[in-house]
C-alpha cells in the first residue's frame, strides 16, 4: 500500500461522515468509555471501504445504524434473598441476508455502544463468509465469577423470558460469547422452549447455537473459532511461503478461542512463547505447552502461577520476539504504544475489534500484516450455521464433515479478501469490508426498500 493510499486521520474522518453523516470519529487512543471508542473505531474501519465499492446512498444510510435496539431491565433474586436489577441488551443490526445471529456476552464492561459495534461486525462477517444470517449481539453487564451457578441460571432464564419474541429460531439466534458457554446456551434454549409453542417444542432447539452435544449442539462448535483462526494462518503461510513448523507466536487471551487455537497450532509445530490473560503474562522462549496450561487455568482460573513459564510484566508481553501475534481477548488492546512494540510479522485478530485506529496505522507503517476480525474469527458463526442447519434437519454431522465444510468456507472467503486487496491496493481489513458491502449492496439493489 503506497503512502498516497494510506488513510490519514483527516481522510478517515471524512470517510466516516460519508457513511453516517454527523457521527463523530475519534482516531486517537482516547480515555472515553471503551464501548463508545470501539463503536467509532468500527464505523471508521467500515467507512474506509466505502470509496472502493459502488454502494448506494440508501444502503449506506441503512447500515449506519441497527434496525432494532432491545434493552430490558429485570430483577433476579440472589442466593442471599436480596433482589438485584440487571440490564440486558439485544441489538439487531441487519437481517437482509437472513435471521439475526450473534453472541450473548456476560461481562462487567458491557455497554450499549459495544454491543452495537459487535452486532454490526456480525452483519459484515456473515456477508463476507456468505453465511445466510444477519448481524446481532447481546449482553448483560455482570461479572460471571461473582455469581453462583444458580444465580447465573436465574439471570439467564429471566433474560430470555424478558426478551420474549425478540428472539426466535427463524428470527434471531443467540450464541456464546465472552463470559458465556454451552451451559448458558442450554438454559436459554430450555427457557425459550418452555415459554413458546409447545406443539413444536423440539423444533425450537435451533433458537440458540453453541449448545452442548447432549442438548443438540454440533461437533466442532467449541473449537470452531480457534480452528478458523488457524485456517487463516495456514492460508497466509502458504501464500507467503512461511513454514509454521517452528515459528513462534504470542497469544493474548486464553479462553475458549485462544486455548483451542493454541492446541491446533501446536499440532502444526508452532511454538507458543508468550501468553497474557486477566491474571497476568507468562513467557518461555522454549515453548509453553497448551494442554498443560489449559489444565492449570481450569484449576486456578487463570495463567498466573503456571510452573512451565516465567511471569513477566504485562507491558513486556508485547515485546516478546515472535513471528505471529494472536489477540484473542477483548477489543482495543493493540494501541499505538503496543503496535510499536510488536516484533511479529502478522497479527491475527481472533478477538473482535482488538486493534485501535492509531494502532493499525502503526502496524501499516511497520509492514505488519493484519488478518482482520471479520475474517479471522468467523469460524464460530460458520459452525453455528452448521449447528442451526443440523437442528433444522434433525441431523448430526461427524467432525470431519464439519471441519471440511468450515475449511472450504474460510479458505474461499480468505482468498476473496486477498484478491480484492491486491486488485485495489488496500489492506486486508478494507478489502474484507468491501467484499461484504458489495454483497449487502447487491441484495438491497435487487430487493429494493419496502414500501
Amino acid at each position: 500500500m503506497s503512502s498516497e493510499e494510506a488513510v490519514t486521520e483527516a481522510s478517515a474522518a471524512k470517510s466516516v461522515s460519508d457513511l453516517t453523516e454527523g457521527s463523530e470519529v475519534v482516531l486517537a487512543d482516547t480515555e472515553d468509555p471503551g464501548g463508545a471508542q470501539f463503536y467509532r473505531t468500527h464505523q471508521a474501519q467500515v467507512a474506509r471501504a466505502v470509496p472502493h465499492v459502488p454502494i448506494a446512498d440508501h444502503v449506506r444510510l441503512i447500515l449506519s445504524e441497527p434496525k432494532n435496539e432491545v434493552i430490558v431491565n429485570f430483577p433476579v433474586r440472589m442466593d442471599d434473598g436480596r433482589f438485584k436489577l440487571f440490564t440486558g441488551y439485544r441489538i439487531q443490526h441487519n437481517n437482509i441476508l437472513g435471521p439475526y445471529k450473534g453472541g450473548i456476552r456476560y461481562h462487567h464492561d458491557v455497554t450499549l455502544e459495544e454491543v452495537k459495534a459487535l452486532a454490526s461486525v456480525m452483519s459484515y462477517k456473515c456477508a463476507l463468509l456468505e453465511v445466510p444470517f444477519g448481524g446481532a449481539k447481546g449482553g448483560i453487564r455482570l461479572s460471571p465469577a461473582q455469581h453462583s451457578k444458580r444465580e447465573l441460571e436465574s439471570i439467564t432464564r429471566r433474560f430470555v423470558h424478558d426478551l420474549g419474541n425478540n428472539i426466535g429460531p427463524e428470527y434471531d439466534i443467540p450464541a456464546p460469547d465472552v463470559g458465556t458457554n454451552s451451559q448458558i446456551m442450554v438454559w436459554m434454549m430450555d427457557t425459550y422452549m418452555n415459554t413458546h409453542n409447545q406443539i413444536d417444542k423440539n423444533a425450537q432447539k435451533r433458537i440458540v447455537t453453541g449448545k452442548s452435544l447432549a442438548s443438540g449442539g454440533s461437533r466442532g462448535r467449541e473449537k470452531a473459532t480457534g480452528q478458523g483462526v488457524v485456517y487463516c494462518i495456514q492460508e497466509w503461510a502458504d501464500e507467503r511461503g512461511v513454514r509454521l513448523d517452528g515459528c513462534n507466536y504470542i497469544l493474548q487471551g486464553f479462553g475458549n478461542v485462544g486455548s483451542h487455537a493454541a492446541q491446533i497450532m501446536s499440532r502444526l509445530g508452532a511454538v507458543l512463547v508468550g501468553v497474557q490473560d486477566h491474571t497476568g503474562s507468562i513467557y518461555n522462549p522454549q515453548g509453553i505447552y497448551p494442554r498443560k496450561l489449559i489444565d492449570h487455568v481450569n484449576k486456578e482460573g487463570g495463567i498466573r502461577g503456571y510452573a512451565g513459564a516465567e511471569e513477566i510484566n504485562n507491558d513486556d508481553f508485547w515485546s516478546i520476539e515472535s513471528d505471529i501475534c494472536i489477540p484473542a481477548a477483548l477489543e482495543l488492546q493493540i494501541t499505538e504504544e503496543v503496535a510499536k512494540k510488536l516484533t511479529a510479522k502478522l497479527v491475527v485478530e481472533a478477538a473482535n475489534g482488538p486493534t485501535t485506529l492509531k494502532g493499525e496505522e502503526v502496524l501499516k507503517k511497520r509492514g505488519i500484516e493484519v488478518i482482520p476480525d471479520v475474517m479471522a474469527n468467523a469460524g464460530g458463526v460458520v459452525v453455528s450455521y452448521f449447528e442451526w442447519i443440523q437442528n433444522k434437519r434433525s441431523e448430526s454431522w461427524q467432525l470431519e464433515e464439519v471441519d471440511s465444510r468450515l475449511l472450504f468456507m474460510m479458505k474461499r472467503s480468505y482468498h476473496e479478501m486477498r484478491a480484492f486487496a491486491r486488485e485495489h491496493g488496500v489492506d486486508n481489513r478494507t478489502a474484507a469490508f468491501a467484499v461484504a458491502l458489495n454483497r449487502l449492496n447487491a441484495v438491497y439493489t435487487e430487493r429494493g426498500v419496502f414500501p
